[in-house]
């Protein structure tokens, strides 16, 4: 059995009111990272126009490639809800991010855009396979994803909605476009 994450993301004025819904509904903080991320694009296939992913990433003494196929009908819904199969692969540390970074340059990937990111995880309480995350992505403003790992997509995609509204954020703004899209639009 294949999983897939389905996840959401929206803008997110206020972290704080957030914060303590998340609180109030037992969720415990289960983390806060930095992520640095470098998005690449092929030189005869724009990723920006397929919706397609190549990512080196780096974090806390760890790094991983990671590739996310074209968006298409079938993996962005109409709802904008997400479910895409990534391929993750873990470089052996954070050093290795660089080299990396070099072979995609000699084979001819085109480098887009840096994003850095602060991330805090939340947990559900009772589930695993649920978490909020709120972003605040340097030079793109503050964010909420919601994301749940499943097997079947319109279940998850049903109970994302549910979630979202425990938590109060159904009525934010959708956020379409991947934080790299967002970076580099406030860049131009």
């Amino acid at each position: 059995m294949h999983l897939i994450e389905v996840e959401r993301k929206r803008e997110l004025p206020d972290p704080h009111v957030l914060r303590q819904r998340l609180t109030e509904l037992g969720y415990r903080e289960a983390g806060h990272l930095t992520e640095v991320d470098i998005y690449y694009s092929r030189p005869d296939v724009d990723y920006m126009k397929t919706v397609e992913c190549l990512r080196i990433r780096r974090r806390d003494g760890f790094a991983e490639m990671t590739y996310k196929p074209p968006s298409n009908a079938a993996t962005h819904s109409d709802t904008d809800v997400i479910a895409k199969r990534e391929t993750n692969v873990t470089l052996s540390g954070p050093e290795q991010a660089e080299s990396a970074s070099r072979l995609l340059d000699a084979i001819g990937m085109v480098e887009l855009v840096r994003v850095e990111k602060r991330r805090t995880i939340y947990q559900h309480p009772e589930r695993d396979d649920i978490i909020v995350s709120i972003d605040a992505v340097t030079d793109a403003g503050t964010f909420v994803e919601t994301e749940i790992t499943a097997a079947d997509t319109d279940v998850a995609t049903i109970h994302l909605g549910q979630v979202e509204g425990e938590l109060g954020i159904a009525d934010n703004p959708i956020i379409r476009l991947p934080y790299r899209d967002l970076v580099l639009a406030a860049a131009n």
